[in-house]
């Protein structure tokens, strides 16, 4: 595979900019019901900690009330170091130089040596490894697992 091929192959197969595109499925409209702070209070006793809607829903319905998902919460630690991070890897401009290499590696102004091209495949690797990381970072799931 050349090298141009594959800084082609990583933007088309990016599974991040796919799913930015994908429509978003429409929420039902939701029902709205009334009740006296006496009830209210009635039922958050009886749902024990979980979301109240979806207890009342499990109560109509008939079914097992769903669990919370809780997001990650980050440690001002984790937020400080992964905004420097970030800041780093912005100033770094490591996306437009990629793009400069891969331009010339298309006009065929750079000369792809066996070693260049190891590499530019070291650096494309790192690459994918940083983006990973930094999307596992922010609560995003590693692409190809659910």
């Amino acid at each position: 595979m050349s090298v141009s091929s594959t800084f082609n192959s990583v933007g088309s197969s990016s599974s991040y900019t796919e799913s930015a595109r994908k429509p978003k499925h429409k929420r039902s409209a939701p029902f709205s019901i009334r009740l006296s702070p006496e009830e209210r209070a009635r039922l958050a006793v009886e749902a024990a900690g979980a979301p109240l809607g979806a207890y009342i829903k499990a109560r109509v319905l008939g079914t097992v009330p769903v669990e919370r998902k809780r997001r990650k919460v980050l440690t001002i630690k984790d937020r400080e170091a992964l905004a420097q991070a970030l800041a780093l890897l912005g100033r770094s401009h490591l996306s437009s130089n990629l793009n400069q290499l891969a331009y010339a590696a298309n006009i065929g102004s750079l000369l792809v040596t066996p070693e260049t091209e190891a590499d530019l495949r070291a650096a494309l690797a790192d690459v994918r490894e940083l983006r990973r990381l930094l999307l596992t970072a922010l609560g995003f799931r590693p692409e190809g697992r659910s």
